[in-house]
């Protein structure tokens, strides 16, 4: 990483200033320009997010906009309402009301005497969404668009639900976002009204679990914001940003696909990180990928970016199996076109626990039944890695014991994917409610097991997650299971391997009862996307050295704590992971403000008894700053018996105070049960 402290223009920093929205309510913003934008005014850039300007991205706010900014930009990175030092309460994700502000602070930058009318908009995960979201309703200053880690389908490829099966996931970013929702603002930035401010937010942001949770299938709920709908509702060029490790991926390829507007995309090893920081590495100089963008698209200069292929994407070379990785081998390869021509999609048939291509009759012979144990998917990783904590799925020996193993022999010469395989299956069940999780390995002579994608069904959702079908127990369906997007290279000497489970707790929440599926003998098909080294491979422009600009000063007071630890206690047959990331004690230099942010996670199941399964999560957030003392703690539990999910949850804060001891300001519970609706 390298700092830059020479910018081709000086930056002025206006740390707040409020954007008065239709209703009358003010968004926080903090502002990033040329020190002589308003002589000679320059296009906006805009990030609009609710994770606390002032503290919480206040680090990378430091590295990212005055880059963008010091390249002749405006950047403005705005609180969402009820979030930072903005007014109001955020009571759920990608609300019309949010849409509704975001093209008010639009429209306002427009206005500014130091901007020349033309506005982008950027971010990475929420940013990212909403970035899509806002190109979606086409507010006349909105020129072009960066959306990293992020999706077009709010229920198909998102935290909450994968192949209509409910995501572990879902637990954990509804924990991030009640510890965020019941922060209060600033009284630095907000005055005497913080306290107002901060009791309206505890008492009426709700819990966003049960909203989440009460719809289980893509209903209404879901469609509105998905920019899937309609394509043709974006107008603007997008660049579209992720990566292997994270959940998002998948949508780059339909964008790509969809989209009727300029659009690139970019796919690196990484997690869920801006690639200039991306882990696992290589990173790469992202920002100056996005001037080029910006120049391009708001100021008009041919950068050449548009001369480029479609679609860069690191092909990953194989890797022992781990946990976490600093880098991932590989290299850059491209395509000029999504779908690309240049990759076939190749069926292989599977039978006798093999994968076999070419002219094979389907096999008569018997059919094989399978009923995972829980046990199977304690090692598989996060949905979304965000390189926080060891979050990768572990050597898949662990996992395949309860699985049904398919391979190839070893291969005679290396075999690249680029794309998006798919498994096919004729299968039964036993009950009205069973799901699938496909896994695809690199083998190596040894043994080990590495996991390079993977997909969930749950098959009440086969034909689609709009209108679920129970199964009709003994009846044989035809299923497919698309597997996630992924770009690797399986060597010369190694196996494929698919293995298929009943099961993947805690990645997703198992069906309602254990439940036995049925596999088809000689019925099964699996399709991999095989792609051809090219020369002109080798003959890519590279990219940069990351950069960034001066980091942000912060002392780190008391150590923080990362792991992901698995248990089992043969006593009590209950298996554990517990996932800790506790970020310690820092302050940041620039407003004193000192930070303590701790995040735990428990998820558990006694031997295999789909109803004991259990995940609880608590955090603790304090913000410390001369006479300004406060903590909030959230506990939230979600189990589940046959017939419905029960959520509990409680929310503590206090206004601390060393005469007083630690009062509590305000304290809520819930307990909540949301009927199964065939998950």
């Amino acid at each position: 990483m390298r700092i830059v402290t020479d910018l081709p223009h000086q930056v002025r920093d206006i740390e707040n200033t409020f954007i008065t929205m239709r209703d009358g309510k003010r968004l926080a913003a903090r502002i990033w320009l040329p020190v002589d934008a308003e002589e000679n005014p320059v296009p906006a850039v805009l990030e609009h997010i609710p994770y606390r300007k002032r503290d919480g991205t206040r680090a990378r706010d430091a590295a990212n906009h005055p880059y963008i900014a010091g390249h002749g930009y405006a950047c403005v990175r705005v609180d969402m309402r009820g979030s930072g030092d903005s007014d109001g309460v955020l009571v759920d994700e990608y609300r019309p009301q949010e849409h509704e502000d975001a093209e008010d602070v639009i429209a306002w930058l427009a206005e500014q005497p130091w901007c020349d009318g033309g506005v982008g908009m950027m971010g990475i995960s929420w940013g990212g969404f909403n970035s899509l979201q806002i190109a979606a309703r086409r507010p006349p200053a909105l020129k072009a668009i960066i959306s990293a880690s992020a999706t077009d389908d709010l229920y198909v490829d998102n935290m909450h639900y994968m192949g209509g099966c409910l995501l572990a996931d879902n637990l954990s970013e509804a924990t991030v976002m009640f510890a965020a929702n019941s922060q209060p603002p600033d009284p630095a930035v907000v005055g005497d009204r913080w306290r107002e401010m901060w009791r309206e937010r505890l008492e009426d942001s709700g819990l966003w679990l049960e909203t989440w949770l009460s719809h289980q299938r893509r209903d209404g709920y879901w469609k509105p914001a998905s920019v899937c709908e309609d394509y043709g509702d974006v107008r603007v060029p997008v660049m579209a940003v992720g990566g292997w490790a994270d959940g998002y991926t998948n949508a780059i390829f339909r964008l790509l696909e969809h989209l009727d507007v300029p659009r690139k995309g970019l796919i690196g090893p990484w997690g869920h990180k801006y690639p200039h920081f991306g882990v696992p590495g290589p990173a790469i100089g992202f920002l100056q990928e996005v001037v080029r963008w910006w120049d391009h698209w708001l100021k008009g200069i041919d950068t050449g970016l548009m001369d480029e292929p479609m679609l860069r994407a690191w092909m990953q070379d194989s890797v022992t199996p781990a946990p976490s990785y600093a880098d991932r081998p590989g290299r850059w390869v491209a395509e000029e076109s999504w779908p690309s021509p240049s990759i076939e999609r190749r069926e292989y048939r599977l039978r006798r626990h093999g994968i076999e291509h070419g002219d094979v009759r389907a096999e008569a012979g018997t059919d094989v039944t399978l009923q995972s144990p829980l046990s199977v998917g304690m090692f598989a990783g996060k949905w979304a890695s965000y390189a926080a904590t060891p979050d990768l799925p572990f050597d898949q020996r662990e996992e395949d014991g309860g699985a049904l193993v398919f391979e190839m022999e070893p291969l005679q010469e290396p075999m690249e994917l680029f794309g998006l395989p798919t498994a096919s299956f004729e299968v039964s069940a036993d009950k009205p409610v069973a799901q699938l999780a496909v896994r695809l390995s690199d083998v190596a002579p040894n043994g080990e097991a590495t996991r390079f994608t993977y997909g969930l069904l749950n098959l009440t959702h086969r034909d689609g997650s709009e209108n679920p079908q129970p199964l009709e127990p003994g009846r044989r369906y035809r299923v497919d299971v698309p597997l996630n997007g992924t770009a690797q290279t399986i060597p010369a000497g190694h196996r494929l391997r698919l293995s298929v489970s009943t099961s993947y707790w805690p990645l997703a929440w198992p069906a309602p009862e254990g439940a036995t599926v049925r596999f088809t003998a000689g019925a099964s098909t699996l399709t991999l996307p095989v792609r051809t080294p090219r020369d002109e491979d080798e003959k890519l422009r590279e990219f940069a050295e990351p950069e960034i600009t001066e980091p942000l000063a912060v002392s780190q007071l008391e150590a923080g704590e990362h792991h992901w630890r698995v248990s089992r206690d043969l006593a009590t047959g209950v298996s554990t992971l517990e996932v800790v990331n506790d970020q310690g004690r820092q302050r940041i230099e620039e407003t004193g403000t000192v930070l303590s942010r701790d995040n735990r996670e428990w998820y558990s199941f006694r031997w295999n008894e789909v109803t004991s399964v259990r995940g609880e999560t608590r955090t603790v957030r304090r913000f410390e700053r001369d006479d300004w003392r406060v903590e909030i703690v959230t506990r939230t539990v979600l189990t589940s018996t046959a017939e419905e999910f029960v959520i509990t949850a409680q929310l503590d804060a206090y206004e601390l105070d060393a005469d007083r001891g630690n009062p509590r300001v305000h304290s809520q519970n819930w307990h909540r049960s949301i009927p199964r609706d065939l998950v």
